[in-house]
C-alpha cells in the first residue's frame, strides 16, 4: 500500500518527477505543462503563475494539488474566490470533478500510474526509516556541492532564527545596541540550562548601573549576585567575602531602587558540572563586565578573528572565585577562573555571530553575513551527540560553519522528517529518474 502525504505530490510537480508523455486531463483532453509556476508557501493555490496548454489553448493561472480531487470540496475551495484562477487540479486519484465558485469545472490531471515506482519506493524508504538521520545509508555517496549547498541554507536559517531573538531584544530596548548586547551576553552565558534566568537577571539590572560601578569588582559582583538572589541576608556571625557582598548589595539595592525578578530556586545546579555552575559563570561575567564598559562597541569594532575575541574576553575572577565554584563550596585546587578555549569557542558562536548577523540585517550591510561565515570557518566544530550522527554517516564537521549548519539541518529538517524540503532528500527521492 502506497503511503504518502500531499507534500510528496508538491515535490513531484515542482521537479516534474512523473512521465509527461501523452498527458491528458481526466476527460481526455491533451495536456502540456509549459510552466509549472512558483511554489506558494502561504495561503492560496499551491503553485502560482503557471502555464498549462490544454487542447491547443494555453491557460495562465494557478495549480492546486491534492491527494484526491474530492479534497477540493472538502477544503471548501469551491467557495473561495482565491481559487477561481486555478487552471489545473493535480491529484493522485481522481474521484470527483472540482468546480470553481462560479460552478465551472476545473481540468484535472491524475498522477496515478505516472510517477516512477522507484521515486515512490525511495520516498517510503526514506521517510519511514526508524533512524534519526533518514538518509544515513546514502549520505556519504552524495556530491559534496549538494551537501554544502543544503548545509549553507540550514546555517543561514539558523542564523536568521538566532538574530531574530537579538532583534526582539533590540526592539524592547528602544534600539539600544549596548543594552541588547549586554542582555544577549547573559543569555549566552546561560548555555540553555540557565539561559532564561540569566536573561531576566540582565533585564533587572541595567547595563548603565554596572558601567557606573565598573572598576570596583566588589560592587559589580554585589549587584549581579544580589539581583540573582544568591546572597543571603547579613547574619550576626557572618564574616568575610559573603558578608561584604551582602552589605554592599543592600546599600546598592536601596540606592538604585532595584527590584529582583529572579528567585534562587530557579538556578539549575543539578547535572551541571561545577565549572558550569551559574554562580561561577556569574563571577566570570562580573570580571568581564568590570573591564568592558562598552560591550557592543568591542564586539563590533575590535573582533576580527577568534584570536582577537579570545584577547577581548580574557578575564580573571576575584580571589574568592579562584577557590570556589559556589558560595561556601571550595575547590580542591585554585584556578584563575579564565574562560576555557572550548567555552570561548561556544561564546564566539552563540554570542558574537548572532549579534553580527542581526546588526548586518538591521543596518542593511550584507558584508556582516560574510563576516559571520568567515568567522565560523576559523572556529573548530562543536562536539556533541547530534554532530556525531552526521560524522557516523560519513559527513564529519570540520569547522563551526559545518557543525552549526548540521545543528540547523537536524533541528529544522531531519528531526521533523522534512526531507521533501531538503535538497539532499529531494536528490535521493529522485532516484534513477531521467
Amino acid at each position: 500500500m502506497i503511503r504518502f502525504q500531499e507534500d510528496f505530490l508538491h515535490m513531484v510537480w515542482k521537479y516534474q518527477y512523473f512521465d509527461k508523455k501523452g498527458l491528458e486531463t481526466s476527460d481526455g483532453l491533451p495536456l502540456i505543462v509549459q510552466k509549472i509556476g512558483f511554489h506558494n508557501q502561504h495561503e492560496g493555490p499551491d503553485f502560482n503563475e503557471s502555464e498549462i496548454r490544454i487542447a491547443g489553448i494555453t491557460h495562465y493561472g494557478h495549480v492546486e494539488i491534492h491527494l484526491r480531487s474530492s479534497d477540493w470540496k472538502a477544503h471548501q475551495h469551491h467557495k473561495d474566490p482565491a481559487y477561481n484562477s486555478v487552471v489545473l487540479h493535480v491529484v493522485w486519484e481522481h474521484d470527483e470533478v472540482a468546480v470553481r465558485a462560479d460552478g465551472t469545472p476545473i481540468p484535472t490531471l491524475s498522477l496515478l500510474g505516472k510517477i516512477p515506482l522507484d521515486v515512490i519506493k525511495n520516498y517510503e524508504r526514506l521517510l519511514y526509516s526508524p533512524r534519526k538521520l533518514l538518509c544515513t545509508d546514502s549520505l556519504s555517496h552524495l556530491p559534496g556541492i549538494l551537501k554544502f549547498s543544503m548545509l549553507e541554507k540550514a546555517l543561514v536559517e539558523r542564523l536568521h532564527s538566532k538574530s531574530r531573538m537579538v532583534t526582539q531584544l533590540l526592539e524592547a530596548n528602544d534600539q539600544d545596541w549596548e543594552e541588547t548586547a549586554y542582555q544577549w551576553l547573559f543569555y549566552s552565558f546561560g548555555f540553555k540550562t540557565n539561559a532564561s534566568p540569566m536573561l531576566r537577571l540582565a533585564k533587572s539590572l541595567p547595563y548603565a548601573l554596572l558601567k557606573k560601578n565598573a572598576g570596583e569588582l566588589c560592587q559589580v559582583e554585589a549587584l549581579i549576585f544580589g539581583q540573582a538572589a544568591m546572597l543571603q541576608p547579613v547574619l550576626p556571625l557572618q564574616a568575610g567575602y559573603e558578608k561584604t557582598l551582602s552589605e554592599e548589595y543592600a546599600y546598592l539595592k536601596q540606592k538604585y531602587r532595584l527590584k529582583r525578578v529572579v528567585f534562587g530556586s530557579e538556578w539549575k545546579f543539578m547535572k551541571v558540572r561545577p565549572s558550569n555552575f551559574p554562580s561561577f559563570r556569574l563571577s566570570q561575567l562580573a570580571a568581564l563586565l568590570n573591564t568592558s564598559p562598552n560591550l557592543f562597541s568591542t564586539v563590533l569594532y575590535q573582533l576580527e578573528d577568534p584570536a582577537s575575541f579570545r584577547s577581548a574576553f580574557s578575564l580573571r575572577v576575584s580571589d574568592y572565585w579562584q577557590r570556589h565554584y559556589d558560595f561556601g563550596k571550595p575547590m580542591k585546587t585554585k584556578t584563575t577562573g579564565r574562560l576555557s578555549d572550548s567555552l570561548l569557542n561556544l561564546l564566539a558562536i552563540n554570542f558574537v555571530v548572532p549579534l553580527w548577523y542581526a546588526y548586518g540585517h538591521y543596518a542593511g550591510l550584507d558584508q556582516w553575513q560574510e563576516k559571520c561565515f568567515n568567522f565560523l570557518q576559523e572556529i573548530p566544530a562543536e562536539k556533541n551527540s547530534l554532530i556525531s550522527i552526521f560524522s557516523d554517516a560519513g559527513w564529519p564537521a570540520l569547522q563551526a560553519f559545518d557543525s552549526q549548519g548540521m545543528l540547523g539541518l537536524y533541528g529544522d529538517y531531519c528531526s521533523k522528517r522534512r526531507c521533501l524540503s531538503c535538497k539532499i532528500g529531494q536528490n535521493l527521492l529522485r532516484g534513477n529518474l531521467r
